[in-house]
């Protein structure tokens, strides 16, 4: 193996691994070396990737000191976010975030899906942020990059314990997930929502289950999504659904129904994004296609660049989420006649929507037996 690289040959092998979205694990940008499979003219190619074992999870300590991220991008309409884990197991095939795994010496292939950093410390640093003097308190996203959801949720619990921090310091936030997992907090989330703290947005990407195995392998299936969206929304938790990402030919047909089945579970909010494809992400897309559905891949890129003036993305802010071109301009209209039939608010566009929740209420909680020695004075 060349020197710099770190990725096991096998793992570059094309082709799908039980369990995982991608079927590739590219080099990782930074690095001067780069390890490529190749057959040797054995024909032992299929033999060789059928035989490749089921790719392990494997959990690793994020030494981040802060849990805040900020941004300045217009198209989010959120300037601060939280974002327990770093890597996803969902495994979502076009998921935009997978680039950032990059820095982290790590490929986006299936190394974002199986080498996941995690915050240990997230809910201290937290509050040490949220406690700063000075500090002005605007919506939170909650899951702006990876899951905060994801399966080892489940266990960690790293982001039940944000909610219980921003609960406490009367903190807003809007929560982004496509687990299920989410109605766990539904105590927490429905406190808040009573105080206008709390919003919920549940992605749908598509209604076929088949489908959804293959795009997004390790995440909840659609139908217990919906059934999220339906008990967040009896406890009276704003819900939103997003139709994230439309991919031409592959799930855009489902863009109306998708909106439908969420309304009437009670979704009051919507919203869609397009494809996007930056950095890697379009070489891992494309080798999925091929993978999948190798008889749709020309057309589907096709679209794709269709509505990327001729690129595979186009990075520009307003460009990004909903593209340009005749396609893209007839999905956002069939958006806009869908969300006016079912009463949906629109405004839910991308990863925005965070405004209308309240900041007038944020208090600084006393600490541990601190009022107790106040008293004393």
């Amino acid at each position: 193996m060349p020197e710099g690289s770190i990725h096991d040959a096998s793992a570059l092998l094309h082709g799908a691994r039980r369990g995982r979205g991608a079927t590739t694990n590219p080099a990782i940008r930074f690095d001067r070396h780069s390890t490529v499979a190749f057959d040797d003219g054995w024909d032992s190619w299929e033999e060789e990737q059928a035989d490749l074992p089921p790719l392990a999870t494997t959990l690793i300590k994020d030494s981040s000191r802060t849990a805040l991220a900020r941004n300045n991008s217009p198209d989010l309409g959120f300037d601060r976010s939280i974002n327990p884990y770093r890597g996803c197991e969902h495994g979502c095939v076009y998921c935009f975030a997978r680039p950032t795994h990059a820095y982290l010496g790590f490929s986006p292939g299936l190394d974002f899906e199986t080498k996941l950093l995690f915050k240990p410390q997230i809910a201290e640093l937290l509050e040490a942020q949220l406690r700063k003097p000075g500090y002005q308190p605007a919506t939170i996203a909650l899951g702006s990059n990876t899951d905060p959801y994801q399966p080892v949720e489940r266990t960690l619990k790293l982001t039940r314990a944000v909610l219980e921090v921003l609960d406490r310091f009367n903190h807003p936030v809007a929560v982004v997930t496509k687990s299920a997992n989410v109605v766990r907090d539904i105590d927490i989330l429905g406190r808040m929502a009573e105080r206008g703290l709390a919003r919920v947005c549940l992605s749908v990407t598509t209604l076929d289950r088949g489908l959804a195995r293959i795009l997004e392998p390790r995440a909840a299936t659609p139908e217990r999504r919906l059934d999220a969206v339906e008990k967040l929304a009896a406890a009276g938790i704003p819900v939103a659904v997003l139709a994230a990402p439309m991919i031409p030919a592959v799930n855009d047909m489902e863009l109306e129904r998708i909106l439908e089945r969420g309304a009437s579970h009670g979704a009051t909010r919507a919203g869609y994004v397009l494809l996007r494809l930056p950095l890697e992400i379009g070489e891992i897309f494309e080798a999925w296609l091929h993978t999948h559905m190798p008889e749709r891949a020309a057309k589907v890129m096709a679209l794709v660049r269709q509505t990327r003036g001729g690129q595979t993305y186009d990075s520009r802010f307003g460009q990004r989420q909903t593209g340009s071109g005749p396609y893209a301009e007839m999905l956002a209209r069939r958006f806009s006649v869908a969300v006016k039939r079912l009463g949906l608010d629109p405004t839910m566009q991308g990863h925005t929507g965070v405004t209308g929740l309240r900041t007038d209420l944020f208090s600084v909680p006393h600490r541990p037996g601190e009022a107790t020695q106040l008293a004393l004075f």
